[in-house]
């Protein structure tokens, strides 16, 4: 049984929809970011960092941070979603690192100065351009392929997905990237994705030890 620790945010998403991908038993506890549940110290023995999500895989009483980790463990756990082939294994571990170092953090700052009081319009220029570059990139890439890493769905859509599927929400035409249009609207057609997405939801519990 694969014990998720997640929140509604895009890397926790990540987690949630590769679980329903491959089917694994899980199952999942919310951490009330808001009221710091990050911050107990039960969870910072899980993960120091403080940060969602985290998995403990309770038949092997092994503890996971951070959600590229997460991810290639739960494709070596199910035997699905990595390919055997080490070109294509390699692609896409490179379309991974693509999104944890460029994808995710970039977005990431943009909505956080999109947002900011005050507002730094210097900043948001700053990451609007290159957030546009950021998508460039993928469409440029999703020209070429069905899928990120190559024809076949994996890892790398898995993490891409959740942080790139509203680019409308950051001011971006998303017909001015028609090859990601195409992906995003396939990806999120996925049942296991729908599923993914509504993880957690507010019947699903908080950590047993979380405050009240």
């Amino acid at each position: 049984m694969i014990e998720l620790y997640t929140a509604g945010t895009p890397n926790g998403h990540k987690v949630s929809i590769m679980l329903e991908e491959t089917g694994l038993p899980y199952r999942a506890f919310r951490l009330r970011l808001a009221k710091g549940d990050q911050r107990h110290p039960q969870f910072l023995a899980m993960n120091p960092n403080g940060r969602i999500p985290v998995i403990r895989d309770t038949g092997k009483d092994f503890v996971l941070a951070e959600s590229g980790a997460i991810l290639f463990y739960l494709a070596e756990r199910s035997g699905k979603f990595l390919a055997r082939d080490e070109k294509q294994r390699f692609r896409t571990l490179q379309w991974a690192m693509f999104q944890m170092a460029h994808v995710g953090p970039m977005l990431g700052q943009l909505w956080h100065f999109m947002h900011a009081d005050p507002p730094n319009p210097n900043a948001v220029e700053r990451f609007y351009k290159e957030c546009d570059r950021i998508y460039g990139v993928l469409n440029t890439q999703l020209a070429d392929t069905a899928y990120l890493a190559g024809d076949e769905y994996g890892i790398a859509d898995m993490l891409t997905f959740p942080w790139a599927d509203s680019p409308a929400d950051y001011g971006y035409r998303i017909d001015d990237y028609p090859h990601l249009r195409r992906w995003l609207g396939e990806i999120a057609a996925r049942p296991a994705v729908v599923r993914g997405l509504a993880v957690p939801d507010a019947e699903t519990k908080p950590a047993p030890w979380a405050s009240s």
